[in-house]
C-alpha cells in the first residue's frame, strides 16, 4: 500500500469560506455508522479499516503541524524527505506481502503462524537490502540526505525501513484474521507515541527528534500489535479453522501481484516528480497537498476491497453478492465524500497555507471525482485477486500507470497543474467504463480459476 509520512509542513491558513453542505456529510456518517455496527463482517471490517486510515491521516497531519512549530525549517524539510524515502523503500521491500496475507491467511489454518512469520522475514530482508542500496546511492540521488550515511543514522534508517515494512504487513495479517479493530488501535498507538516523542525531542533540542520519534513509535506499535496478533489472534484462528488449504504456486501469485502493485505505486508517486520537472517545486507542493486529501477517498475503496477479499476466501460462493454490495456501498460513501470535497475544496486547502486554495481548488475537485470511477477499477482488481485471475489485476494497474503518467506529461504544459487532475479523472474513466459495461465477465457466478479454492 502506498503511504506518505503525512501532510507536508503547513503555512498560514487563508480566509475562511462557507462550509460545505451538511446533507452529503450526514449521509456518509449515517452509512458509516450503519456499517460499523452491522453484524455483517464485510461492511463492519471494511469500515473499521477506513476509520483506521482516516485516523492515521488526521493524526499524521497534526504531527507535521506540531513539527513545524517545534523544529526549524531545515530539520523539518530533511526529516520529511528522509521519511518519504523510508516509506517508499518499505513499500518496495514488503513485496506486497500484506495483500498476500489478506488473500491466503484466512485459509491457512494451522499454518497461519508460519505464513505470517515467513512473510515478516522475507519482507524484512528485502527492505533492509533496499534501504542499504539507497544509502549507497545517496551521494548522487539525494545529496542533501548525506547525514544518513553516518554509522548510527544509517543503522537506524535501515532498521526503521525494515520495521515499517513489518508494520504494514501486520495490518494485513490482522485484517485477514478479522481483527480490524486492532488495526485502528495500533495506528492510534503509533500516532500518539510519535507525537509524544516528537515533543520530547523538541524539549531535548535534538535535531533528529522527528526521525527518532518515528523509530520509537514503530518499536512500541510493533510490540503491541504483535502481542495481540501472535499470542491471541493467530492461536484462536488456528483453533477455530484448523483445516489448512495450501495455496497453489504462492510464489508465482506473490510475484505477479507485486508486479502489478509496483505499477500502481508508480502512478501514485511519480506524478509529483513530473509536476516538479514541468512546473517547479511550488506547483509540485500544491499537487501533493491536493493528492493527500483526495487519496483518503481511494483508501476507503481499498479498505472495503480488502474486507471483500477476506470474506471471499472464507465464502467463495458469495463473491458476486459481496462484490455488488461493496460497489453499491462504496458508491454511497464516496458519493457523499466527493460532494463534500467538491463543495469544500477552497476551505480545505486554505488550511494548508496561502496559495494552495487559489492553485489547487480545481485540481482537488478533479482528483475527488476520479475516486468514483476508481471504485469499479479497484473492485475488479480485488475480485481478480480473490479468484487468482491476476492477469486482469496486473493489466489494469499497468494500464492505469501508463494512462496517468502519459496524460499528465501531455496535459501539464497545456493546462498547468489542473492537467494532472484531468489525467487522473480521464484515466480512471477510460478503465472503469468498459469494466462496468462488461462486468458480467469479471463479476460472474462460478469460479474463474480451478485453483480458486486454494
Amino acid at each position: 500500500m502506498y503511504a506518505t509520512p503525512g501532510a507536508p509542513p503547513t503555512g498560514r491558513s487563508g480566509p475562511r469560506r462557507s462550509a460545505p453542505a451538511a446533507r452529503p456529510l450526514a449521509a456518509a456518517v449515517h452509512a458509516g455508522a450503519r456499517g460499523l455496527f452491522s453484524r455483517d463482517p464485510l461492511l463492519r471490517n471494511g469500515h473499521l479499516l477506513a476509520v483506521s486510515s482516516l485516523v492515521n491521516a488526521a493524526l499524521g497531519a497534526l504531527f507535521w503541524v506540531l513539527a513545524t512549530r517545534w523544529y526549524d525549517d531545515a530539520a523539518v524539510g530533511l526529516s520529511y524527505s528522509a521519511l518519504s524515502a523510508m516509506l517508499l523503500l518499505a513499500s518496495i521491500g514488503q513485496l506486497n506481502l500484506s495483500d498476500f496475507l489478506i488473500r491466503f491467511a484466512p485459509s491457512a489454518g494451522r499454518h497461519t503462524r508460519r505464513m505470517v512469520l515467513t512473510c515478516y522475514g522475507v519482507s524484512a530482508v528485502a527492505s533492509t537490502a533496499a534501504a542499504g542500496a539507497f544509502l549507497l546511492l545517496v551521494p548522487r540521488a539525494a545529496p542533501d540526505l548525506g547525514f544518513l550515511r553516518s554509522p548510527l543514522p544509517a543503522l537506524c534508517f535501515v532498521l526503521a525501513t525494515a520495521a515499517y515494512a513489518v508494520f504494514v504487513m501486520q495490518d494485513g495479517a490482522l485484517t485477514a484474521l478479522r481483527r480490524p479493530g486492532w488495526v485502528v488501535a495500533e495506528n492510534i498507538v503509533f500516532a500518539v507515541v510519535k507525537i509524544l516523542l516528537l515533543g520530547l525531542g523538541a524539549l531535548l533540542a535534538l535535531a533528529t527528534g522527528i526521525l527518532l520519534s518515528w523509530a520509537g513509535a514503530l518499536v512500541v506499535a510493533l510490540l503491541v500489535a504483535n502481542v495481540v496478533l501472535l499470542r491471541h489472534a493467530v492461536p484462536r484462528h488456528e483453533r477455530t479453522s484448523p483445516d489448512a488449504r495450501r495455496p497453489a504456486q504462492p510464489v508465482r501469485y506473490a510475484a505477479a501481484d507485486y508486479a502489478g502493485s509496483l505499477f500502481r505505486m508508480a502512478a501514485y508517486t511519480l506524478v509529483p516528480l513530473i509536476v516538479l520537472n514541468h512546473l517547479g517545486p511550488e506547483q509540485s507542493a500544491y499537487y501533493s497537498l491536493a493528492w493527500v486529501v483526495a487519496y483518503v477517498l481511494y483508501l476507503v475503496t481499498r479498505n472495503l476491497g480488502s474486507s471483500l477479499v477476506v470474506e471471499a476466501v472464507r465464502s467463495p460462493e458469495r463473491l458476486v453478492e459481496h462484490g455488488r454490495r461493496v460497489m453499491r456501498h462504496s458508491a454511497l460513501l464516496l458519493g457523499a465524500g466527493v460532494a463534500v470535497l467538491v463543495a469544500g475544496a477552497p476551505l480545505i486547502l486554505d488550511l494548508f497555507g496561502e496559495g494552495y486554495s487559489d492553485s489547487g481548488t480545481n485540481l482537488l475537485r478533479l482528483l475527488a471525482l476520479s475516486a468514483l470511477p476508481n471504485i469499479v477499477v479497484s473492485l475488479a482488481i480485488d475480485v481478480s485477486r480473490a479468484r487468482r485471475r491476476l492477469r486482469l489485476a496486473v493489466g489494469l494497474q499497468v494500464a492505469l500507470c501508463v494512462l496517468v503518467l502519459g496524460l499528465t506529461t501531455a496535459l501539464l504544459p497545456v493546462m498547468g497543474i489542473t492537467g494532472a487532475g484531468v489525467a487522473w479523472l480521464a484515466a480512471e474513466c477510460l478503465l472503469a467504463l468498459p469494466l462496468l459495461l462488461g462486468r458480467a465477465r469479471w463479476l460472474a457466478t462460478g469460479p474463474a480459476d480451478p485453483r480458486e479454492a486454494s
